[in-house]
């Protein structure tokens, strides 16, 4: 349901979107004055790393350096102790960093004219850096490329504003909105709940729309305060991207409004979770055709085969769709989150959703990415799995019909747990690399570890004065 919907003008995007070379950027930026550039690059949490750079620096001829050990920080800002993630050897050499001109946008919320620019990472050989994650998201297009084919997909993602929070022992509560009173109840698909913060999508509009940045909808979702925001469909990478930078666009109109915006998978105990709806489209590069759909308008054998694919591989592919010990509370029970790999048409109540549609646009819905997903990843392994399912022939199950009532958990429930099964899934070690799929395995166990180090408010309820 569109609640609000805007567009950017023609002549807006295009320039807004970046340029093609490094003639046209330097031109870019001194048109506009540009002071300084973020040379941002995504880890293998999402995070934006990277280096602030003075214009005349950016543009000195030099590559970008940066140890290699950034992607094999946890979330905690450990590293793990393993000496085979460090990639680059026990001396933690370099990486060359070059820019990709088409992601050069302004950064609309400096304080000084201010671009950003994302970076790709390659060995000194000039070889990309094969554990990165905007690399392994390529990797996994070109699998599809091979075949003359050309993945498409859009992404919603659902996020919570929240007061500010300064103390981590302490619940989050519901912002204060123009009223000047927080939501008390739910208020799904509320135009008057969407209004409360009508300055702060303002805001989000106008920094959405100076990056180059295309909303399709916002809408309010089922939670206190929960709102989703759906994107435009188009390449995989190029979605990723815009996925990676409305997340920092968002939390950063936020604090503008002295709100949080938080893209916890479940951050509130008794709300719903946080998820990143993943639609998937495939379409002939020759004739531009979708191959979802066969020439009489039905659903294709690839389509089933697609589907079968993300119904046999999910489970394996869950920790980079669920990264973090969070994740695994929004996978429960009587929620609208899934907890096993169903399908069915039009139905919300399964993980793999078939919206309405015509055979043009025939496409399945991924339900099962939570919102804390790196988006480079969690779109990797969502295009992995559908790949496997066609090239193998495979064959889904009977669709839902009516509600899905299974009890059944075929989702792993912890990411240990998930990180096991990738390991032991040969086809997707292929896919992805065996030093991907180690050096993350390390970090997830790393920031297990350091999760068992703290002790919760449930264990000192339940266990101080009982056990």
């Amino acid at each position: 349901m569109t609640v609000i919907e805007r567009e950017a003008t023609p002549s807006e995007a295009p320039a807004a979107r970046g340029v093609a070379d490094l003639s046209e950027a330097r031109q870019w930026c001194r048109s506009r004055r540009i002071e300084d550039v973020e040379c941002i690059i995504p880890d293998q949490a999402g995070v934006a790393r990277g280096k602030l750079m003075p214009t005349e620096k950016f543009f000195g001829g030099r590559p970008m350096t940066l140890p290699g050990s950034i992607f094999t920080q946890t979330i905690t800002g450990e590293y793990p102790e393993e000496e085979e993630a460090f990639l680059e050897g026990l001396t933690d050499g370099d990486l060359l960093f070059l820019p990709d001109f088409s992601t050069l946008a302004i950064v609309p919320w400096a304080s000084d004219p201010t671009a950003q620019v994302i970076h790709d990472a390659f060995h000194k050989d000039g070889t990309p850096f094969e554990i990165a994650p905007r690399q392994v998201l390529r990797r996994v297009v070109e699998l599809y490329t091979r075949r003359g084919l050309r993945p498409v997909v859009a992404p919603e993602m659902e996020f919570y504003l929240v007061k500010p929070n300064i103390d981590p022992d302490y619940p989050l509560e519901p912002p204060v909105g123009r009223s000047g009173r927080p939501e008390r109840a739910r208020q799904a698909y509320s135009i008057t709940a969407v209004n409360e913060f009508e300055a702060l999508f303002d805001d989000v509009y106008e920094f959405s729309e100076a990056q180059g940045l295309e909303i399709d909808t916002l809408a309010h979702e089922d939670g206190t305060a929960q709102m989703e925001i759906n994107l435009r469909h188009g390449d995989p990478v190029e979605l990723a991207d815009q996925v990676f930078l409305f997340k920092r666009t968002i939390r950063e109109a936020a604090l503008r409004h002295n709100m949080y915006a938080t893209f916890m998978a479940k951050p509130i105990a008794d709300e719903p979770g946080s998820a990143m709806h993943i639609h998937h489209s495939v379409v002939d590069i020759a004739t531009g055709a979708n191959v979802f759909s066969n020439p009489d308008g039905g659903s294709s054998q690839t389509f089933l085969g697609y589907i079968a694919g993300l119904q046999t591989y999910i489970p394996r592919v869950m920790c980079m769709m669920a990264p973090f010990v969070n994740s695994y509370r929004r996978l429960s029970r009587n929620t609208s989150a899934p907890i096993n790999v169903r399908w069915g048409h039009d139905n919300r109540t399964v993980g793999l959703r078939v919206p309405l549609s015509n055979p043009e646009d025939r496409r399945v819905e991924n339900r099962v990415p939570s919102s804390d997903a790196n988006p480079y990843l969690a779109i990797a392994a969502s295009l992995a799995c559908g790949y496997l399912g066609i090239v193998n022939g495979l064959e889904p199950d009977k669709p839902q019909e009516g509600p899905n009532k299974d009890p059944v958990f075929t989702l792993p429930r912890s990411i240990l747990d998930a990180v096991r099964l990738l390991e032991n899934t040969p086809e997707l070690v292929e896919i992805f690399g065996e030093s991907f799929v180690r050096t993350y395995r390390t970090i997830k166990e790393t920031e297990f570890e350091t999760y068992m180090g703290v002790i919760s408010a449930w264990e000192r309820e339940y266990l101080l004065l009982s056990v």
